[in-house]
């Protein structure tokens, strides 16, 4: 299971990903399953990239931005 480092993340985002009832909960729980998913924050924004193409950038307040066509894209 890999774990996302939180420092520098949105408090929101942080909300999002990490409460029981998250908006996020169910990708926040493929990342950590999925070995071929990696996430990183940049600019207080989850990046989350699929075999080193970003995929999704998840931000707090304002919506995603889906950058291609992904599974993940579908549990939003």
């Amino acid at each position: 299971m890999k774990h996302i480092d939180t420092t520098n993340m949105c408090g929101h985002l942080h909300r999002k990903l990490f409460a029981p009832d998250g908006e996020y909960r169910t990708i926040r729980e493929q990342i950590e399953t999925d070995p071929t998913l990696m996430a990183v924050v940049r600019s207080r924004q989850l990046h989350i990239y699929r075999n080193g193409k970003k995929v999704l950038v998840l931000a707090g307040k304002s919506a995603p931005q889906i950058i291609r066509e992904d599974k993940l894209t579908e549990l939003l």
